[in-house]
């Protein structure tokens, strides 16, 4: 190894070739890195959706979801499976392991489903598998609004949508607020009575002549020639002159009977943006394209698309994500250059002009260098990505400071640059490779984190193992390529030569500098190493007890306020489309007035939905978009509270306003999931748990749970006997009650401008519809026509909603959030001794599912990595100095960090994040054993070269040092992170300084903690490392004091003669 060192060195032209092809290929693959905001987590996640128009939720289950349900449950890897089943569809989620093969996950779905569709009734819709992740959120959203005819508006969505979708970058552009096209046959029951038809008789018409029928071709012997029957309907014209009954020459099209159009089915919901009907162009890229780029092609093609449009039509944009990814992007890389300036000014100060430069060009080398792997494995360039390059900027340097300040004190001494830092690449070539390997050890684990958070943090360690690794080759190889020609040593007064030969050779106790009253105390606190141990642990101790009286609790990811929030509208009744859009149009108006709101998007629906984010009350939804920090005046908090105080006066409804998750998504801070075969167990129990988070608990808000809503649904019995006494039987009966409701579905047509085939229904005119109209209709039978009263009674029964399933088991949910300044720990703890005191039924089972199981998960796993990393460092440790106390030594230093990281959040008063202090804490273990490898390793050295020399005095010696790197490697890594630690963004590019901004609030629980912890580790571990190195001298001497005392007494005293 060290003659690829002296040949590294010793051939430093092609060394540096080599180094300009690293920085090359760098750069390149930084210009070809997709750039994005948040990180793209691929997770095997799908949708599976059957609809069938009129199923109740009661059949959906039954004939829908428990046959997906029995073929899910063969399928590898699947982690969870939750079903909904609810008025017109049955919906399926299934959730595979998130480390599982998409593809695979794919494929096997696609073949469960297949398996299950012999099971499903002959009238279900081809069942849709979306496959969801990250990437397939909109990155803008185009908005087309104006006081024309809806038709028009649809028109020119299509006509858009097929531009943009063309674009390399777009995966798609989903239509919303469209509704779906309909061929719709209106018939007149008057008319019917006249001409004598029956509805059964217009339904039979349109579906024999709406047939695709294969007539082959003639062979002649002659010829061979195609036969055609034109039996489909091309065009709604076509539907016009299909007749329904003839009498002689006389023939009764279903024109005469009915009136046709081509329409859209009835409204379910209504969509606006900034108080403005419209309909919206969703826009998702493509995996691993940069969302930059994607959003300047759609609004490019956008504008061109503008110039043909009408008058009155308008286009804006909205959730435009790419000023958000790129402010993401720059103000992190304005930190990283401001951190850089920092760690430069002190790296120079240090050590001189050249020697810093030497040192500091380590740093966009080993960035380069890590950027190579980055795009090699397919990652975007993310926030995640630049923190790490954040986070390992200080590291990164520690290796080339020792080495540089080795090789600067051997051309002091005389040496030339070329032999100095040779002589310094292969000094330091273990210690430097020991340190870098016990931080990569730590980081390590971290790189297997299980999960959908484990997804989101990957790409941290991923990106510091790689910043490191780079930051390793140009410690030991290319920063003393570069120091032999470039270096030179400082000029050095007589002064500074004899404090350097008393550091090397004399008792640095006698400096009269800083160093000397370091050495000072270094010596006293070495003399006594057993008191020294003894006042460590008792700090340790009481660090430990301060927290668990005093600590601030526990949260899942980061207080950090967002750019974007969710805010939903909850009412209970039957109600309609309308009274629900004049309910969610009032809190709308009242959100709208409220400054700081750069966007609103709204959307209605009908309640009764199912909702994975909650109950099944929920009539809309709104996605508010604020103005960046620097154009408002109000925290996004603030502006939430005041949606809240706006809309509490507005009778009949309850107002939710959260912002969006930083992190992963894991919606209410408290989910409650009750579980069991009997159904008849869960509603009593969701009321008690209701009850008592509602009048016993304090703390919380938007207490929200999944009970069927009350209401009113008809139940039409058919007395099937008496039925069959007029000749009719139930499928007439529901023939005739379609009639009045959302007709029935006869075929489809697919039109030129159709991505999928138009329904073709049949149904009365709105005048005789309604619940009136149940009453009055009657159906045509061979004793002629007969009202449906006769057999068929009307009962209003409590409805059904949606039925929720985990797993094959009906469940029920209760969730809530907190109130500000309240932690969601705290109130899980108190309902979860609530829950244990209660009796409840033994075949129920109640569970804390959500951010609070993603806790626990995440907190497990953390323990689990930084015992790993730990194992590792022991190793490690254990392999370079042959020494099991040295190694417990210097990882003793970890738990110093520990305690210096809960005495940081003491002092602030913060909670403990599962995820980002956790992660810190493991990063920690790998970052604070440097200092102790390079003194243990100084230490070892000297006392083979004296072996004669007092214990104490090369203790001293090893410290005094020591000193200077130690501190420099320190105060580097401390200062690179102190801005966002202090919830500073001080961006030196845009010369902007935030404070409390979106950016560094999310990163102050992982910042914080490295240098609470760093700087409290290495101010005890200047003192306790180099005084524990005494406690074996110390232990020998006191051994030999009592072995001799023992051996005095057992000697028995000369007689006198």
């Amino acid at each position: 190894m060290f003659k690829f060192l002296e040949a590294a060195i010793s051939r430093s032209r092609t060394t540096l070739l080599l180094l300009f092809m690293i920085l090359l290929s760098g750069f390149i693959a930084r210009c070809s890195i997709p750039v994005e905001g948040d990180p793209d987590i691929s997770v095997p996640f799908f949708v599976i959706t059957v609809v069938h128009e009129g199923i109740s939720p009661e059949d959906a289950e039954r004939l829908l979801v428990m046959p997906l349900e029995i073929e899910l449950r063969q399928v590898e890897g699947i982690e969870e499976v939750n079903a909904y089943a609810s008025e017109n569809a049955g919906t399926v989620m299934v959730e595979f392991d998130p480390d599982y093969d998409l593809d695979q996950a794919l494929l096997d779905t696609r073949e469960a489903v297949d398996r299950a569709k012999v099971e499903f009734p002959s009238t279900a819709e081809e069942p849709i598998i979306q496959e969801q992740s990250t990437s397939e959120f909109p990155i803008i959203q185009v908005n087309l609004v104006g006081e024309v005819p809806e038709r028009m508006l649809y028109t020119l969505a299509l006509d858009l949508r097929d531009q943009i979708e063309a674009q390399p970058d777009v995966l798609s552009a989903d239509l919303l607020g469209s509704r779906e096209e309909l061929l719709e046959a209106v018939i007149n029951p008057r008319e019917l009575e006249t001409y004598g038809l029956s509805s059964e008789q217009i339904i039979n018409s349109i579906a024999r002549n709406n047939r695709l029928i294969p007539a082959g071709s003639l062979d002649n012997g002659e010829g061979r020639f195609a036969v055609k029957v034109p039996s489909v309907i091309e065009q709604y014209s076509d539907v016009f002159d299909i007749p329904v009954k003839s009498d002689g020459d006389t023939v009764i099209t279903l024109s005469d009977v009915a009136t046709v159009r081509r329409t859209f089915k009835d409204r379910t919901q209504y969509s606006r943006v900034d108080g403005q009907n419209t309909i919206a162009l969703n826009v998702v890229k493509r995996a691993n394209s940069n969302v930059i780029e994607a959003i300047a092609n759609t609004k490019k093609v956008t504008e061109e698309f503008r110039k043909g449009l009408p008058a009155r039509v308008n286009i804006f944009y909205s959730q435009d994500q790419a000023p958000y990814a790129e402010s993401q992007v720059v103000e992190l890389e304005g930190n990283i250059l401001t951190a850089l300036c920092l760690v430069m000014v002190i790296v120079v100060a240090a050590m001189g002009i050249r020697s810093g430069l030497i040192v500091g060009f380590g740093i966009p080398a080993s960035f380069l260098f890590s950027l190579i792997f980055i795009y090699l494995l397919g990652y975007s360039f993310n926030f995640m990505v630049m923190f790490g390059m954040l986070l390992g900027l200080g590291m990164l340097i520690d290796g080339a400071i020792v080495v540089t300040e080795y090789a600067d004190r051997k051309m002091t001494e005389g040496f030339g640059s070329r032999d100095a830092y040779l002589a310094a690449a292969k000094r330091m070539f273990w210690p430097v490779t020991a340190s870098i390997a016990t931080t990569l050890a730590a980081f390590l684990p971290l790189m297997f984190w299980p999960g959908v958070s484990g997804k989101f943090m990957r790409f941290l360690p991923v990106t510091v193992f790689t910043v490191l690794s780079g930051s390793l080759l140009y410690a030991l190889v290319f920063g003393p390529a570069i120091g032999a020609i470039f270096g030179r040593a400082g000029n050095v007064d007589r002064k500074a030569q004899k404090t350097l030969d008393v550091l090397q050779n004399g008792d640095p106790r006698t400096l009269s500098s800083l160093t000397g009253l370091y050495a000072r105390v270094l010596g006293v606190a070495t003399r006594y190493g057993l008191l020294t141990m003894v006042a460590t642990v008792a700090i340790l101790m009481t660090t430990f007890w301060a927290y668990g009286q005093y600590g601030s609790g526990l949260i899942y990811f980061s207080q950090a306020e967002s750019k974007f929030a969710s805010v939903n509208i909850r009412a209970r009744g039957n109600l309609s489309v309308d009274e629900t859009n004049a309910l969610v149009r009032e809190v709308e108006e009242q959100v709208l007035e409220i400054e700081g709101i750069e966007h609103l998007s709204v959307r209605t629906q009908l309640s009764g939905q199912p909702s994975r984010s909650g109950g099944t009350d929920r009539i809309g939804s709104m996605f508010v978009e604020l103005y960046d920090e620097p154009l408002r005046r109000n925290s996004a908090t603030e502006i939430l509270e005041e949606i809240r105080r706006r809309s509490a006066d507005i009778s009949g409804i309850q107002v939710e306003a959260r912002a969006e998750d930083m992190g992963p998504p894991v919606g209410k801070d408290i989910n409650i999931e009750l579980s069991s075969y009997n159904r008849n167990l869960l509603e009593p129990a969701v009321a008690r748990i209701v009850d008592y988070m509602t009048n016993q608990v304090d703390g919380l808000r938007d207490i929200d749970d999944t009970r069927s809503l009350p209401g009113v649904e008809f139940k039409i019995n058919v007395d099937r006997a008496q039925a069959a006494i007029y000749g009719a039987d139930v499928s007439q009966v529901g023939v005739a009650v379609q009639l009045v409701t959302n007709g029935i579905k006869v075929g489809e047509y697919r039109p030129d401008r159709a991505d999928d085939g138009v329904d073709i229904r049949v149904r009365y005119p709105s005048e005789s519809r309604g619940i009136l109209a149940l009453d009055e209709l009657r159906i045509n039978t061979p004793s002629g026509l007969v009202p449906l009263s006769n057999f068929v009674t009307l009962e209003p029964v409590p409805n059904v909603d949606t039925i929720e399933r985990h797993n094959g088991i009906p469940i029920k949910k209760v969730l809530a959030d907190v109130a500000p300044g309240v932690l969601a720990d705290t109130k899980v703890k108190e309902l979860q001794a609530w829950i244990d005191t209660q009796d409840w039924h033994p075949d129920l089972n109640i569970a804390f599912r959500g951010a609070n199981e993603e806790q626990a998960e995440s907190l497990a796993f953390v323990g689990v990595a930084f015992s790993l990393s730990l194992l590792l460092m022991f190793v490690l440790l254990v392999t370079q100095f042959n020494s099991f106390y040295q190694s417990v030594l210097i990882l003793f230093a970890v738990i110093l960090s520990t305690a210096g990281v809960l005495i940081g959040l003491l002092i602030t008063g913060n909670p403990f994040s599962a995820i980002l202090t956790g992660v810190g804490v493991v990063a920690l273990a790998g970052i604070v054993v440097n200092n102790n490898i390079v003194l243990i390793d100084t230490y070892n050295k000297l006392q083979a070269e004296n072996p004669d020399q007092d214990y104490v005095q090369l203790i001293v010696r090893t410290g005094a040092q020591r000193l200077r790197p130690v501190m420099l490697t320190t105060v580097t890594t401390v200062f690179g992170l102190l801005p966002l630690a202090s919830n500073l963004s001080i961006d030196v590019i845009n010369r902007t300084v935030v404070e409390g901004g979106q950016l560094s609030s999310f990163w102050v629980p992982l910042s914080q903690a490295i240098v609470s912890g760093l700087t409290f580790a290495t101010l005890l571990t200047l003192v306790t490392t180099p005084a524990m190195l005494a406690i074996p001298h110390q232990v020998k001497a006191l051994w030999r004091r009592f072995r001799l005392f023992f051996d005095r007494r057992r000697t028995p005293e000369p007689s006198a003669s």
